[in-house]
């Protein structure tokens, strides 16, 4: 049976207002140089209930830290999205924090430094960003935070103005 042109041209506009998820899974491989779920490479595929409007200008794909555990690419037309896409560590990479682990959390402005004793929510490298709470009384207390680490047992919050 055959359908319509008039059934057919709105079938074809409503797949091109995507953009196509497959191609956003084979950038990150080309700019990571590994496959999906290989160490360096994407974790998972990207998600496939994503709807993200199509981009009319190629694709931008950069590392979104030097700890290299997360890909951004993004839609330069004004207005459009961004996507996080996390990275499979590489087996080997040094742990410089433990998950649970007690740490130093430095909050570090311009000419000042404060410090307060906190636990380390999520393990990693030196430069990797991680989740930390801060202690009292030996038992974690407040909202998680994100802090980089900057060496074994120690995170810094910069303070931005």
């Amino acid at each position: 049976m055959l359908l319509p042109l008039a059934l057919i041209a709105p079938i074809a506009h409503a797949q091109a207002a995507f953009t196509d998820l497959t191609t956003i899974d084979r950038e990150v491989a080309t700019f990571t140089g590994k496959s999906i779920g290989q160490a360096g490479g994407a974790t998972l595929p990207v998600d496939r209930r994503l709807r993200l409007a199509a981009c009319l200008a190629p694709l931008s794909v950069n590392w979104r830290s030097a700890s290299r555990d997360t890909v951004v690419v993004s839609c330069p037309d004004p207005g459009s999205w961004r996507l996080f896409v996390p990275v499979r560590a590489v087996e080997g990479a040094a742990v410089s924090v433990a998950r649970g682990e007690v740490v130093s959390i430095a909050v570090v402005g311009e000419g000042f430094t404060v410090s307060q004793s906190g636990e380390a929510m999520d393990s990693g490298a030196i430069g990797d960003w991680i989740r930390v709470r801060g202690l009292r009384d030996g038992t974690p207390k407040g909202e998680p935070i994100r802090a980089r680490i900057t060496r074994p047992g120690e995170v810094e919050v910069p303070l931005r103005e």
